[in-house]
């Protein structure tokens, strides 16, 4: 399935001048977008977005968890501090948005996922949030050890595994997904891949058959391990 195959997307943003950036843009490429405003740290905005979409809509047949802070203090990952340096702050301030930011919004979401006829759950994460690269000094990313950052992605996995153990017995599948380090502004850009590319391994997890997979970490590549 494509976007173009009458799929409406509804983007959550907390800006809405950025929300309508991009639903302009999407709307240009023949696409109905519709910005909503979602702050996944504020319970109103995410209450608001859920009773609007059941309005408007009346279901909910795809969520992307896409909000994540890198909550480094630094503009360049590089010069971040290292755990033994980083302050318990950056670390509930990442926890706050990248883990339980997506438990609100989930379980905000769930009764209008459960009113699709085969509903879809992406949780995007990274391979910086995989135990087992992480522990591989031979894996790529071992070294970049930013303790909010990972142990946040870490849990989004584990919370993931969660949601599709639960929903195993029904027609959601919930998966997590990492397009990889892509250029965008939460790494100043400095990533290898476009967004473009990562947007692609979403869209993928976000439009999985009935014969998918649930409870796995998926890359382009193939499965991630966790």
């Amino acid at each position: 399935m494509s976007l173009a195959d009458g799929t409406t997307v509804l983007v959550g943003a907390r800006s809405e001048t950025l929300g309508e950036r991009v639903t302009t843009a999407l709307a240009d490429g023949g696409i109905d977008a519709r910005f909503v405003r979602l702050d996944v740290t504020d319970p109103a905005t995410i209450d608001a977005a859920a009773a609007r979409i059941e309005e408007e809509h009346g279901r909910l047949d795809i969520l992307v968890n896409n909000a994540a802070v890198a909550a480094t203090g630094a503009s360049d990952p590089a010069d971040a501090a290292p755990p033994s340096r980083t302050t318990v702050a950056f670390v509930r301030a990442a926890f706050e948005t990248n883990v339980l930011g997506v438990v609100a919004v989930t379980n905000a979401m769930l009764p209008l996922l459960r009113r699709s006829p085969a509903a879809r759950i992406v949780n995007v994460s990274s391979e910086l949030g995989s135990l087992g690269r992480q522990s591989d000094p031979s894996s790529p990313g071992h070294g970049v050890n930013l303790l909010p950052y990972n142990t946040s992605k870490s849990a989004l996995n584990a919370v993931t595994l969660a949601y599709a153990k639960e929903l195993a017995d029904g027609p959601i599948k919930v998966n997590a997904a990492t397009p990889g380090h892509c250029a965008t502004d939460l790494n100043g850009h400095t990533g290898s891949r476009t967004a473009a590319e990562g947007a692609a391994v979403i869209a993928e997890a976000a439009t999985l058959g009935a014969d998918g997979p649930t409870g796995v970490f998926i890359t382009d590549a193939g499965p991630e391990p966790w």
